[in-house]
This record gives C-alpha cells, sequence and structure tokens, in this order.
C-alpha cells in the first residue's frame, strides 16, 4: 500500500450581502482508492452563481469518480447546465484536482486562477498541456508526488482582494504562493493553511468581500495511525482480547475513560496516576497518566468535547485556537486526531455506564455509541481513514 497519503483541506467567504456562495468544492474518493477534487466558481454571485457552481462540481467529480474522459465532463456539462442571460454560458469555471492512489495529482483546470505547487517551501513550476473543449481553452498537467508537496486551488475571489473595485496588484497569484509556502514550512494541516489563506483574503477585503473567495489546499504526508480505546466491553470475558488488539496496533494509544483507564493500568501492571498540573479553568475532567500510553483522559464529557470541535472544524473553523493551543484533554485528542492521524482505530466497549444514562443530557451525549458515531463522520470528512471496532 501506498504509504503516501492526501490530507484535504478548503474555505470559502461569500460576497458580501449575499447568503448563498457563488464557489462549490466537491471532493469523491474512489473505489482504487483515488480522490477527485472539484472547485466551481459561478459565475456572478447569490443564488444563480450557487446553483451553477454546486451543479458543475457535482457532475464533474462524480463522472470523473467514475473514470469518464475530461472531454465527456466538460461537453456534458455545456448540455446540462442552463444558459445564464447575462453571461450566455452554461457552466461555470473550474479546477479538477484527481489524486491517483495518492502517488500523482492530474490536474485539469478552466479560467481559474492556476493551481500552486509548493515542493520543499518553494513555489515549483509544474508542465502544462493546453486542450480545446467544446471552445474552451483548457490546461492539464500530471504531478508526481512527493512528501510534503502542497498544492493550492482558488477561486479568483482570492487574487486581487481590496475594499473597492479596482484590483489589489499587491496581492496576486505569485503572492499568494509565497503566503502559503512560508506558512507551509510550519508543518500546519491543509485545512489551517486554506483558512488563514481565506482569513487573509477577507482581511484585504475589509471583511466585506467584493466577490466569493474558496481556496482548496492538499497537503502530502505519510501515513500516521491512532488507536482509541473507549470504555470497557460489554462481556468481561472479552477484556483480554480488546487490550491485546489495541496494544498491538501500530501508533500512538489514547486511552477514554476511568474505568477503561484502570482496566489498562492492570493489564500493562502499571500504575495509574493523576496528573498533577490540571488545569483548574478548564471544564474538561483532568488527564491521568499510564506509562506505555501516549494520552489518559476522562471518557464521555471529554470526547463530547472533541466532538463538538470536530463539527466546528469541518464548518468555519473558529474553535481552532481553543483546541490547537489548549492543553485539556479534549485538546490533546483534536491535535493528535486532527494534525497528526492519518488512519484512526476506534477500539470502543459496549458496556454501559447508568452515569451516561442522564434525561437532563443532550441525547448525542448521552449514549457513547453516538458520540463514536458521529465522531467517526467527521474525521472521515477530514479524509482520515478511520475502522471502529465494537466489544
Amino acid at each position: 500500500m501506498n504509504d503516501l497519503c492526501a490530507d484535504i483541506g478548503y474555505k470559502s467567504i461569500n460576497h458580501a450581502g449575499e447568503e448563498l456562495c457563488g464557489d462549490h468544492v466537491d471532493v469523491v474518493n474512489t473505489e482504487d482508492g483515488s480522490t477527485v477534487i472539484v472547485l466551481a466558481d459561478g459565475l456572478g454571485s447569490g443564488v444563480q452563481a450557487s446553483i451553477l457552481s454546486t451543479l458543475t462540481s457535482k457532475i464533474i467529480s462524480t463522472m470523473m469518480a467514475e473514470g469518464l474522459p475530461i472531454e465527456e465532463c466538460v461537453s456534458t456539462i455545456a448540455k446540462t447546465l442552463p444558459v445564464t442571460g447575462r453571461h450566455g454560458v452554461a457552466y461555470s469555471t473550474f479546477t479538477i484536482i484527481n489524486l491517483v492512489r495518492n502517488h500523482t495529482a492530474e490536474l485539469i483546470q478552466y479560467d481559474n486562477p492556476e493551481v500552486i505547487l509548493i515542493r520543499d517551501g518553494d513555489v515549483t513550476d509544474y508542465p502544462m498541456t493546453e486542450l480545446n473543449i467544446e471552445d474552451k481553452k483548457i490546461f492539464r498537467s500530471s504531478i508526481r508526488l512527493q512528501e510534503d508537496d502542497v498544492l493550492v486551488a482558488m477561486s479568483d475571489g482570492c487574487p486581487h482582494a481590496n475594499t473597492d473595485v479596482a484590483y489589489n496588484n499587491d496581492w496576486k497569484r505569485e503572492d499568494i504562493a509565497q503566503f502559503v509556502a512560508d506558512m507551509s514550512l510550519t508543518g500546519y494541516t491543509a485545512k489551517v493553511l486554506c483558512t488563514m489563506l481565506v482569513d487573509e483574503c477577507d482581511k484585504l477585503y475589509g471583511y466585506k468581500p467584493q466577490d466569493d473567495a474558496t481556496a482548496v489546499v492538499v497537503r502530502v504526508r505519510r501515513r500516521n495511525p491512532m488507536n482509541i480505546l473507549f470504555g470497557p466491553p460489554a462481556d468481561r470475558d472479552d477484556t483480554e482480547k480488546m487490550m491485546n488488539l489495541f496494544f498491538s496496533k501500530e501508533g500512538k494509544h489514547i486511552v477514554c475513560g476511568g474505568t477503561t483507564a484502570t482496566i489498562v493500568a492492570k493489564y500493562l501492571r502499571k500504575p495509574l496516576k493523576a496528573k498533577t498540573n490540571v488545569d483548574t479553568t478548564s471544564k474538561i475532567p483532568p488527564m491521568s497518566e499510564i506509562e506505555g500510553v501516549d494520552l489518559v483522559t476522562e471518557g464521555v464529557v471529554t470526547m463530547s468535547k472533541v466532538l463538538e470541535y470536530a463539527q466546528d472544524y469541518l464548518q468555519d473553523n473558529e474553535t481552532y485556537e481553543d483546541w490547537n493551543y489548549g492543553h485539556d484533554g479534549a485538546a490533546r485528542i483534536c491535535q493528535l486526531l486532527f494534525e497528526e492521524a492519518t488512519d484512526i482505530n476506534f477500539f470502543v466497549g459496549r458496556a454501559m455506564n447508568p452515569a451516561h444514562q442522564n434525561p437532563n443530557l443532550p441525547i448525542n451525549f448521552n449514549i457513547k455509541m453516538n458520540i463514536v458515531k458521529e465522531l467517526s463522520d467527521c474525521l472521515t470528512r477530514m479524509g482520515k481513514r478511520i475502522r471502529v471496532s465494537y466489544f
């Protein structure tokens, strides 16, 4: 198996005064392990642009994932989408990044700013072949991927961001490329890099964007497995099997839950110690320590907060500083899962805890299984490979 994987992040801001974004991003995973990413920029802004970009990205990503040629994809778009009265064309501009089993990036670009390639911290050129499809100039490229490569795609709302209708000639594609190249040296994830880029554009617009602006960032990295043990097994006779499987897995090991930590300490024949440097201002229960375990936290309350952070991460990522710079159990789990891990194995015990059946708690925090399911869904949407084993 290829030990490279793609960390993918994207973010958009709407044209000032518009409720809908005229840009749309679609990410589709194919059966052969490839990933198709489409960024479409609908003409104009508002509802019509949103419809055009959404249909364009959905059609292209679906057809590309099925292995159909780009010529057929573009032809289908031209025939399917309605012609706009103002511009007289039937589809939006688009950028396609086809990650072929994480070893090659096939780029197909039509009228969006050119995709940026950053390699070893430097902005790097790549070859492009010009195609003519349906009287449209399309550029095609194939790039052999290397570890730590960064690809940046964007809509035309990113370059020349300014507080008025005039172009900002101090913020061109080349400036954006250098901005991301400098930030990429810090090791930030794709989501953080695109958030920083779009936030910078928003700032240059005076927080009143004159156009929809979207950035997609792909960061190529080595696979990094992570393992989470959450709760004791329903049948005590399965404890030994659960522990053996959990500790046989490669990567870091996280243990969640007081009872679970006690079982692990007994299995490892190591003492369970409470952390002494406790943050008394945090609402998250304190962590513990067991020799041979990378992180030991409380269970449901901590994991509920992790789920809350994960849901925000997939939207506006407004709580980034809370978990990225935090030191409590929930923040530490987020740092490991969101930023370090690529493959996550959940080992979930089905034993019932009467404390979690409090009818005054929200239902999605009531049941451990719901937390695991929703968190797994969020992590999958982040591009992580998830495997859940129940005991």
